[in-house]
């Protein structure tokens, strides 16, 4: 009789889930009952969602559904849960627009979840797995390679051209002295993310609202993540963020951060969530993954002639 009071009171929550989930107490034994049993909720996109306003309308979603998960549900969750996502936000790169024959003055106005787009919210099994998966992944990047990798386990999933620091000491204004430019090496974690990062020039501290593109067209600057890391216990500002110029790809040329693609860096933002691991090295000597031969990197710094 027990068991048969206990599945009515399952059935019955379950009901109040469909309906008023929102609005109803759930004990948290009972709670993960549920959660663990239900299939995968669908949520519905009620309006056309831009790309300025895509990260309110996440977190919205989060503070609505985050109530009824035995599980803390949070932004990386629900997107890796629909990896689409990723997919249509790396497509608002401008010089994959470009190569569509069109051209994107404000990226910020584009279209990014479409009104009837379905998102997934992961059930219990699923985002278990994900978080597995976010415990298990590192960042690596080789500096003179100017190469950032994706792994889960040993397991490569990504590789992507970056450019890094130049072999110079500036004064930066930001800064108030004169800094080494070079990134630096070692081992940390990502602490941050910047969603809505402003642009400065750190040489004059200059605020800028507009790019100059490879192509010499100029447009707004567009809104995507920026990624702190913290180095061998310490935070030097050096971030990993994109350029507007992936012709300086390959090359020293920051002031220190790790650049990327526009798109490439939705894919790092979604697998690098706070307290993801990072590595950054400075390896010379490397296998080519074609060919299988060892390469000797070029020494962009000349750490091998100080030895």
């Amino acid at each position: 009789m027990k068991n048969k009071i206990n599945l009515f009171v399952i059935i019955f929550l379950l009901a109040s889930f469909n309906n008023s989930y929102s609005n109803t107490f759930v004990p948290i034994q009972i709670k993960n009952i549920i959660i663990k049993n239900i299939s995968s909720k669908k949520i519905k996109v009620d309006k056309n969602i831009t790309v300025e306003n895509y990260f309110q309308f996440l977190d919205s979603i989060v503070i609505k559904y985050d109530s009824i998960t035995s599980y803390k549900l949070t932004e990386h969750l629900l997107v890796r849960a629909n990896p689409w996502i990723i997919n249509t936000l790396k497509n608002t790169d401008y010089y994959l627009m470009k190569e569509k024959d069109s051209f994107i003055y404000n990226q910020k106005k584009m279209i990014v979840l479409k009104k009837g787009d379905q998102l997934i919210l992961p059930n219990y099994k699923l985002a278990k797995k994900l978080l597995n998966l976010f415990e298990n992944t590192k960042i690596d990047v080789n500096i003179p390679e100017f190469k950032l990798r994706i792994f889960e386990n040993s397991k490569e999933l990504y590789n992507f051209s970056v450019r890094v620091g130049r072999n110079e000491k500036k004064y930066l204004k930001m800064a108030g002295r004169v800094l080494d430019l070079k990134t630096k090496t070692g081992e940390g974690t990502i602490v941050r993310h910047e969603r809505f990062p402003d642009f400065y020039n750190p040489a004059n501290g200059h605020q800028y609202f507009v790019t100059n593109r490879d192509d010499e067209k100029v447009t707004k600057l567009p809104q995507i993540p920026f990624i702190e890391t913290e180095i061998n216990g310490l935070r030097y500002g050096q971030l990993i963020h994109p350029t507007t110029n992936p012709k300086t790809l390959g090359k020293a040329y920051s002031n220190g951060c790790i650049g990327t693609k526009e798109s490439d860096i939705w894919v790092i933002y979604y697998y690098a969530p706070i307290n993801t691991k990072i590595s950054i090295r400075y390896d010379l000597n490397i296998k080519d993954a074609v060919s299988g031969k060892n390469v000797f990197l070029k020494d962009i710094y000349g750490y091998s002639k100080k030895k």
